[in-house]
């Protein structure tokens, strides 16, 4: 017995049947799409910087001049086959490329002769260039971008904070601001390094020595929140009165999930382009604290002091200021482009 679903079919012109079957087909799938849960703001996000050429290349970029700096101890064994404060008086001032073969005195070695491949050369102690430029790179990015980390961290809080409830919170948080603008950074930090490097029982301990440069970022940071506080209080002062923000604390949003959840996004973009920016600065300000004498101690390297310990150098040995300058240009570079592509992609007010 058919059904009364075939009768109707059976009763379509010629041709219908196929459109109503088709149409069945589309609803469908437009059910299924509809059904299917929407991408989320990083999987927008990061669709849109896939499409960027540019970016993706710096983002490449940037993830190899990581990966260089955190090969350090391989290439150490397997490449130039000397650590970063190994010295050979015999062979400094060698060329990239350069091959150099010199006499082992005392120890397991006496009387061999060694051959050392200076793919980068050697500076003014004998020391490998490549090894050296390597180490450093761990240091120099580490200490820009924890320091980078710490000071977005107190200038989110602060300025989000001050731009969300105004008032006497805005007031108070402001004036602190105020105060830490005020003072004279690099006075400050030769302060601080005076009194570190004066401290004998500090200077001359094993962790200072060794690990001495986590100092930095502690120091750096505390001079370099105030910027990123003033830039996200003022998008908060004038995100917090839209439409969207006012219809979340209707509905009964805490103020935390407001803050986090609907302006904050909105913020991001700025804050990628304040990190972008700040990057490139902190290298070279770790440049001249090391050139200072506080946080990098030698013989530990780093590409500011790599860059300072080869200035008298330069008429004799370019490549020794040549090749730290280029890492440094090349990172910030890539770090720059990155940032470029970042904002574009995270801004939530552009569409796929």
């Amino acid at each position: 017995m058919a059904s009364r679903s075939d009768e109707q079919t059976k009763a379509l012109p010629v041709g219908a049947a196929d459109v109503a079957e088709q149409g069945t087909a589309v609803g469908g799938r437009l059910e299924h799409a509809a059904r299917r849960k929407a991408p989320g703001y990083l999987a927008r996000g990061w669709r849109r910087f896939r499409r960027n050429p540019l970016a993706m290349a710096s983002l490449v970029v940037f993830v190899l001049m990581v990966l260089f700096s955190l090969s350090g101890p391989l290439i150490s064994k397997y490449v130039s086959h000397q650590t970063y404060e190994n010295q050979v008086l015999g062979n400094t001032f060698k060329h990239p490329g350069e091959t150099a073969s010199t006499i082992q005195i005392g120890g397991p070695n006496s009387g061999q002769t060694v051959t050392y491949k200076y793919i980068l050369g050697s500076d003014e102690l004998g020391r490998d260039v490549l090894t050296r430029l390597s180490y450093g790179g761990r240091i120099s990015l580490a200490v820009s971008f924890i320091t980078l980390a710490l000071a977005l961290t107190v200038g989110l809080l602060v300025g989000s904070f001050a731009g969300y409830y105004g008032g006497w919170v805005d007031s108070v948080l402001m004036r602190i601001v105020d105060v830490f603008i005020s003072l004279p950074g690099l006075f400050v930090l030769i302060l601080i390094s005076s009194m570190i490097n004066n401290n004998k029982i500090v200077s001359n301990s094993a962790f200072y020595r060794n690990h001495g440069w986590l100092v930095l970022p502690f120091v750096i940071a505390v001079l370099s929140w105030t910027t990123i506080s003033r830039l996200i209080r003022g998008e908060f002062l004038s995100i917090k009165g839209r439409d969207y923000v006012d219809a979340a604390r209707v509905l009964g949003a805490k103020d935390t999930r407001i803050i986090f959840r609907h302006i904050l996004p909105n913020v991001i973009p700025i804050i990628i382009v304040w990190g972008t920016l700040v990057v490139p600065g902190l290298i070279l300000t770790e440049a001249a604290l090391s050139y200072l004498g506080f946080g990098v101690q030698i013989p530990t390297p780093s590409w500011g002091n790599m860059l300072t310990d080869s200035q008298e150098y330069f008429s004799r040995a370019p490549y020794l200021v040549v090749l730290p300058g280029l890492c440094i240009y090349i990172t910030v570079l890539a770090v720059n482009l990155m940032g470029n592509g970042l904002r574009d992609a995270l801004d939530p007010r552009l569409n796929d």
